[in-house]
């Protein structure tokens, strides 16, 4: 028997087809200079860079000790999406079920979780521009389609509700929302979240970096519509990116068919990662405090050094750990010249590209790093504008 020799056209189109996530390209990249002897600073993640709360460790290690280390319900322990209907209930007023929620190993699983339980293939998805990364990619998985709004910088990057009264058709079935937004860091306001809940489809939204707000408050779109889905987790507000938990909140009726797509491809998300969740829920407020706090310190010293150097920013971001930098004027193709920032600041930066076309010209910066290492990437950055290294970029 001869099996042959693997070729690509083995490989499945739709696992060709899946464009990269460039900030990951950049981290490698910059992680390939780092083991050359390169001092590199990154500012293009989003993860944060504080260690843990140890409350929430020690819930682990006595989760360990007593021996928690088996499969738990597929929904999730019933502890932990208690605790989540009680925070939803304190932070938003709003009541949900335990039975509405259930518990992942991040929200990515999530994701594809509710795309693959409400579309049928060719129905729509309306999303922003700029969006995270992966939002299309999950709704392609799905055999869905990406519908995309442009949405505008001197418009803090907000839906406009009549652009997506226009796009809506007889295969829309959902639109999608992130505020605080990944990548412009601004949040949606409440108005226009009530207007887009009076629509027809569902809303979906995306709510993980919720508590990471320094001007204006967040709303979760359960104050608005009960058809709606929420996804959430611990990664960014609790320090907890390597524990991968996460969750969904979803109408009753959809919970079934989720619950029977988790048993299938997941079973359950890890035990030892909940108990710890229900320690970041219940005990975590003093330290996530403290880190918000540090947070929006970052936040504006990025934001003065960064308009200092002329970067476009017409309405400053307020949560989430991101600034999204108009630098068309630096160079219009910002996967380029991200690059070369790289290579020849030595600093780690996101190409807009990387979250639209409504984003190409634009740099996402993260400021989830220290002031000292901020102000140390900001210098290296003015240095190599003022060279005008960039204008060499082929």
């Amino acid at each position: 028997m001869n099996p042959g020799k693997s070729t690509p056209k083995d490989v499945s189109q739709r696992a060709q087809d899946i464009p990269p996530f460039i900030a990951m390209d950049v981290l490698e990249t910059a992680q390939a200079m780092e083991r050359s002897g390169e001092s590199i600073i990154h500012l293009e993640v989003g993860e944060p860079d504080f260690d843990t709360p140890e409350c929430i460790n020690e819930a682990a290690l006595q989760a360990l000790r007593d021996g928690k280390t088996h499969y738990t319900d597929s929904r999730g322990l019933i502890e932990l999406r208690e605790a989540v209907c009680a925070h939803y209930y304190r932070q938003y007023r709003v009541l949900i079920s335990p039975d509405q929620v259930i518990i992942t190993s991040g929200t990515s699983p999530a994701m594809l979780m509710v795309f693959l339980a409400l579309l049928e293939p060719g129905q729509e998805v309306i999303i922003s521009d700029p969006h995270y990364a992966c939002y299309p990619n999950f709704i392609h998985f799905a055999q869905g389609k990406p519908v995309k709004v442009q949405v505008y910088e001197e418009d803090g990057f907000q839906y406009l509700p009549q652009e997506i009264e226009r796009r809506i058709s007889s295969k829309t079935k959902a639109i999608f929302i992130n505020s605080p937004s990944n990548p412009t860091g601004t949040l949606l306001a409440a108005e226009r979240m009530r207007d887009l809940a009076r629509l027809t489809p569902y809303i979906v939204s995306d709510e993980i970096y919720h508590g990471l707000v320094y001007e204006g408050k967040e709303h979760s779109i359960l104050e608005f519509t009960d058809r709606a889905f929420v996804f959430n987790g611990f990664s960014k507000l609790y320090a907890m990116t390597g524990w991968r938990l996460g969750y969904v909140i979803a109408p009753l009726e959809f919970t079934r068919p989720l619950q029977k797509i988790h048993q299938n491809f997941y079973i359950s998300a890890n035990s030892i990662s909940q108990w710890a969740g229900i320690a970041a829920l219940t005990q975590a407020q003093e330290e996530v405090a403290r880190m918000r706090e540090i947070y929006d310190q970052r936040r504006r010293v990025m934001i003065k050094h960064l308009k200092g150097m002329g970067f476009g920013l017409a309405v400053e971001p307020t949560g989430a750990f991101y600034v999204l930098a108009n630098a068309r004027h630096f160079h219009p193709h910002s996967y380029k010249l991200a690059f070369d920032i790289l290579k020849e600041a030595k600093v780690g930066v996101t190409p807009g590209i990387d979250f639209g076309f409504g984003a190409e010209g634009y740099i996402r910066f993260t400021y989830a790093n220290s002031i000292e290492r901020i102000e140390e990437g900001m210098e290296r950055l003015r240095l190599y504008l003022s060279r005008e290294t960039y204008k060499k970029i082929s």
